[in-house]
C-alpha cells in the first residue's frame, strides 16, 4: 500500500513526515540556527516599550512582525517603525493592510470564509495592496507579512525587474496554513524568503518539510488564543535541531485582541508585548539548559534583510 505514491514523493525530493527527525545541516548565512521573533509589535510606541522590556530581561530579538498592516499607519509611525529597526539590527515586518476581511465582500466575514478572509479580493484589492508596500517601502521598510500567494507573485517578479529593491524581503503569514512539504515547495519557487508554519503541525512533518524547502522557517512557540493558544516550550530543542535556519515565534495565548491597534487599546498592546518578552525569556533559557544558545544568530546591528542559508 502507499508504494506508487511514496515513488512519484520521492521522484519530486519530498518526503512523508519524517518521524526519525533526522537534523538539518542548514543555518542561516551567520552560522546560527534559530533566531528570536516578536509578532504583535503594531507600531513605533509598542516597539520601543518591547525593546525596552528585552533590555530589561537580556532577550535577543532579531526580528518584530505585526498584524494590524500598513493601511493604518501613519507615514511617520512608518519611518519611525524602520529607523528604531536600523538602529537595533531587528528585522521589521508589516502586515499588508488590504485583504478580504478589509473590504466589501461577504464570504470573507462568514463562518464559511476560511482563508479568503486573509488574501486579496479583486484587482482593485491587489492594487490597494501595491500601495500599502509603496508607502512602506519609500519610508524605509523592506519586510512584508503577506498571506496572498498573487502577491507574494507580483513582489517577487517586481523584485527580479528591479522596480523595487532588492533587499525587500517576502514572509508568509501563518494565516495561509501551508502545511505540506507540496505546497511549501509552491510558495517557495513563488520566490518567499521567509516560511510560516501553522501553529500544529507534528515535529515529523516539520522535518519532512524542512526536507522539502531551503528557505527559512517560522514558529510559534507560544500559538496566540486566536490560533489555539498551545505551546511547544518543551519541543524547543527538537525545533531547532530538524527545521534550523528557524525564527521561534513568542505569541500569547492568553492576549486580549489589540489588532488593528488604536489609541483605545495602546495600553493593552504594550503591556501584552512585554509578557511576549518574559515568555522569550522562558523559552531562552529552556534552550540554554543543555547549551543551545550557542546556536542563536548574533543580534548584529544593521544586519539587513533575511540572510540566504547555506
Amino acid at each position: 500500500m502507499f508504494e506508487r505514491p511514496h515513488q512519484w514523493m520521492k521522484k519530486l525530493n519530498l518526503t512523508p513526515d519524517l518521524n526519525d527527525l533526522p537534523h538539518s545541516t542548514r543555518t542561516f548565512e551567520d552560522g546560527g540556527k534559530f533566531r528570536v521573533e516578536i509578532p504583535e509589535v503594531e507600531n513605533p510606541g509598542v516597539f520601543e516599550v518591547m525593546i525596552e522590556e528585552a533590555d530589561k530581561l537580556g532577550v535577543p530579538v532579531h526580528r518584530v512582525s505585526q498584524g494590524t498592516g500598513i493601511m493604518k499607519l501613519l507615514d511617520k509611525d512608518l519611518r519611525q517603525m524602520a529607523a528604531i529597526g536600523a538602529d537595533r539590527g531587528i528585522e521589521v515586518f508589516l502586515f499588508i493592510g488590504v485583504r478580504g476581511d478589509t473590504g466589501m465582500g461577504a464570504q470573507a466575514r462568514s463562518e464559511a470564509g476560511g482563508s479568503t478572509r486573509k488574501r486579496l479580493q479583486g484587482a482593485t484589492q491587489l492594487l490597494y495592496a501595491l500601495e500599502d508596500v509603496k508607502r512602506a517601502i519609500d519610508a524605509g521598510i523592506r519586510g512584508f507579512l503577506i498571506s496572498d500567494e498573487g502577491l507574494i507573485w507580483v513582489l517577487s517578479q517586481l523584485r527580479e525587474l528591479g522596480e523595487i529593491p532588492a533587499d525587500v524581503v517576502i514572509k508568509t503569514s501563518v494565516s495561509m496554513g501551508y502545511g505540506t512539504p507540496a505546497s511549501a515547495k509552491v510558495l517557495e519557487n513563488l520566490g518567499i524568503d521567509s516560511f510560516n508554519l501553522p501553529v500544529d503541525l507534528s515535529l515529523g512533518t516539520i522535518a519532512a518539510l524542512r526536507h522539502s524547502i531551503q528557505t527559512p522557517m517560522d514558529l510559534y512557540i507560544e500559538a496566540p488564543t486566536g490560533m489555539g493558544g498551545s505551546n511547544r516550550f518543551y519541543e524547543l530543542q527538537d525545533i531547532v535541531n530538524i527545521a534550523a535556519p528557524v525564527n521561534l515565534k513568542f505569541g500569547l495565548s492568553t492576549e486580549e485582541l489589540t489588532d488593528p491597534i488604536g489609541i483605545h487599546t495602546q495600553e493593552k498592546a504594550d503591556l501584552q508585548v512585554r509578557e511576549r518578552i518574559r515568555l522569550a525569556a522562558i523559552g531562552l533559557e529552556i534552550l540554554s539548559h543543555d547549551g543551545y544558545m550557542s546556536f542563536i544568530s548574533p543580534n548584529v546591528k544593521n544586519r539587513k534583510g533575511v540572510p540566504v542559508i547555506v
